[in-house]
């Protein structure tokens, strides 16, 4: 048997819902996508702390949709607390602050289980917690770093990225909560710091991390840098930078930009769409108000 003339009618609205379906989701990949995660070796060794870490995480989820940045410990005295915190990108809204936050629990413990400490940082946003009298690593210690695999190959890339970051330093010290995005000279930059790190430190430790871009990723075109307590980030678009480029997320500079267009062209499809359905419709209107005519009188 063929398809009816009903469920063939409905072909373009059900294509309509699928494609209107996967424009969120690419969306909301953007700033929830995992870059990195650490983990202590060693584990908890009663039920105290468990406890004590699912009510941190819950205060911190809670917090998330207000605030982009925030400290809490849960627990019963120092000798079984929990500290931890969050922040999101300043250029974040509450609500996608929240979003981000949210996933990090369910990560933390699919990759670090039940560690005494971790740190889960995705594109927007990060959670960090460990047991009481943990040891701390100090505040510019690198964690993670991503070199695009593009080299620069022509002379002024280097005075040009000089100057970029030196726009990320005073941005993070200049009153704007440790937190600078922008662009020079077809660089685009960010920069940002732990919450309540002061502007002195603020500035010291970005530095640290420009310095560990040009030892670490000498020449690419596109890097980030994590340290304990700030990160930053570059890449240089030779045709100039996007008007609407935010943070490029991927390793290449180039991934916001690719979901962007991926979006635009669904988007697209979803107007052509649209009108195949409204002339559709009206062609099937038409022909039931023929039929309805021809065999009403």
């Amino acid at each position: 048997m063929g398809c009816s003339s009903k469920s063939k009618s409905l072909a373009p609205f059900v294509l309509l819902l699928l494609i209107a379906a996967a424009v969120p989701v690419l969306a909301a990949d953007d700033y929830a996508t995992l870059v990195f995660k650490g983990c202590a070796d060693q584990k908890f060794q009663d039920s105290s702390y468990r406890q004590a870490l699912t009510t941190l995480l819950d205060t911190l989820i809670s917090q998330s949709a207000s605030t982009k940045f925030n400290k809490a410990t849960s627990g019963d005295g120092s000798s079984s607390a929990v500290t931890g915190l969050f922040q999101c990108r300043g250029d974040l809204s509450n609500a996608d602050c929240n979003r981000c936050v949210k996933r990090t629990p369910d990560l933390a413990g699919k990759l670090c289980g039940e560690a005494i400490a971790a740190r889960v940082q995705l594109t927007g946003c990060y959670l960090r917690y460990e047991i009481s009298g943990f040891r701390q690593v100090s505040g510019t210690e690198l964690l993670y770093k991503i070199c695009g695999s593009t080299r620069a190959s022509g002379a002024g890339f280097e005075d040009r990225l000089d100057m970029a970051m030196g726009e990320v330093v005073k941005g993070v010290g200049g009153g704007n909560s440790g937190f600078y995005t922008g662009a020079y000279q077809s660089v685009y930059v960010l920069g940002q710091c732990e919450g309540d790190l002061g502007n002195g430190d603020c500035v010291n430790c970005v530095k640290n991390a420009i310095e560990g871009a040009k030892t670490q990723c000498s020449s690419s075109l596109s890097a980030q840098i994590y340290l304990q307590k700030c990160y930053i980030s570059y890449t240089y678009y030779p045709s100039g930078v996007p008007s609407n480029q935010q943070q490029p997320y991927s390793q290449s500079g180039t991934g916001r930009t690719t979901q962007k267009t991926i979006a635009l062209v669904l988007g697209g499809l979803v107007g052509v769409g649209l009108v195949m359905a409204c002339l559709l419709f009206a062609k099937t209107a038409l022909k039931k108000k023929t039929h309805s005519y021809k065999y009403g009188g």
